[in-house]
């Protein structure tokens, strides 16, 4: 949406307190355990004798989203579900959220109105309560940051650092689909640029362009393991590609691993896409990332519990450490696994 051709509301007629109160008007608590949001110096929550569960994360223009493609309603679902995902990967139920936002005076009222109508239908879908934040300006983009909080049982929770010999590792959905949506989005934004008379060619890529720009926080396989009665021993949510994931649990929980590239899930979409790009498919689940699936391993024994579940696919097990982290290919030769997927300190969107 263009926010330029309609009428604007410039944020300096509102001041940082009116924005804030116009912005979170129409915020509604859901959890008993939410005992004070938006309207004070701070927060109350009662966690009463759960395990308070935190996480952080940090969106900014041109290094994590470009606006050129990215409309605000998505990027404001987007931020809240990324977040989420990292309560999820700890096996514990997201329950509230602070928003943090740095803006420049070129975006309007309206547009973060757009901004935060995203956030809060993230708030309506995964049932978390808006307690708070922090507004400011910022000269030169658009920076998001959302702490998520959440709860577990103290024996619920799940680290990177329990892997054992034997374990089985799945991953939940399927992987790459994020990172080629990504490629889509980028070659019609080149296109545009060198044209701007050419419209995009989006069609046929919804489902990978829905993975880049509304990503869905995997609450769903949380449900299924708890009805599986299945701990986890140890778990994680793939931002940064499935390689890195993997070395993050093998080198936390002091394990190897050996990963079948022919079990990884591939989308058929995801898979086409990638050749018409002239990339290896498995690359691009390996070191893509942004799919937000779930990354956990299991003990051997509980594999009768899974191995119908169609939530999530088997790929690989773990190892002794000494045997190192290596994927073996389709044709049986066998690789080391390395972490090429997001830097932060390097990449840029």
């Amino acid at each position: 949406m263009d926010f330029d051709n309609i009428n604007r509301t410039e944020l300096a007629q509102l001041g940082e307190f009116g924005l804030i109160k116009h912005l979170t008007q129409h915020i509604k608590l859901t959890h008993q355990s939410t005992i004070k949001g938006v309207g004070d110096d701070a927060a109350v929550i009662n966690n009463a004798n759960l395990q308070t569960v935190i996480s952080t994360d940090m969106l900014v223009e041109g290094v994590h989203f470009d606006l050129t493609y990215v409309p605000l309603k998505h990027l404001g679902f987007k931020s809240v579900a990324v977040n989420l995902s990292d309560i999820y990967a700890m096996n514990a139920e997201p329950k509230q959220i602070l928003v943090s936002i740095a803006i420049s005076n070129r975006f309007s009222l309206e547009a973060l109105e757009e901004l935060y109508a995203g956030m809060l239908l993230a708030c309506n879908k995964y049932n978390i309560d808006l307690v708070g934040g922090d507004t400011t300006t910022n000269q030169s983009g658009l920076v998001i940051s959302i702490t998520a909080i959440g709860t577990a049982k103290f024996d619920d929770i799940v680290y990177r650092n329990g892997a054992k010999e034997s374990n089985l590792l799945c991953v939940s959905g399927d992987l790459g689909g994020a990172y080629m949506g990504l490629q889509i989005l980028e070659r019609e934004k080149t296109i545009f640029k060198d044209n701007p008379k050419i419209q995009p060619d989006l069609s046929g890529k919804d489902y990978i362009l829905e993975r880049q720009l509304k990503p869905e926080p995997r609450k769903d396989i949380i449900d299924v393991l708890k009805k599986l009665a299945i701990k986890p021993t140890a778990m994680i949510d793939i931002s940064d590609g499935l390689s890195s994931e993997i070395l993050h649990i093998c080198t936390q929980s002091e394990v190897g691993v050996e990963l079948y590239e022919e079990k990884i899930p591939i989308d058929q979409l995801t898979f086409d896409t990638a050749r018409e790009f002239n990339l290896d498919p498995t690359l691009c689940a390996l070191s893509g990332g942004e799919d937000y699936e779930l990354l956990f391993t299991i003990d051997i024994g509980d594999y009768e519990k899974i191995k119908n579940v169609k939530e999530f696919t088997i790929i690989g097990h773990i190892t002794n450490k000494a045997k190192g982290c290596n994927m073996v290919a389709k044709a049986g030769t066998v690789h080391e696994l390395k972490a090429q997927g997001w830097n932060a300190m390097q990449n840029k969107a």
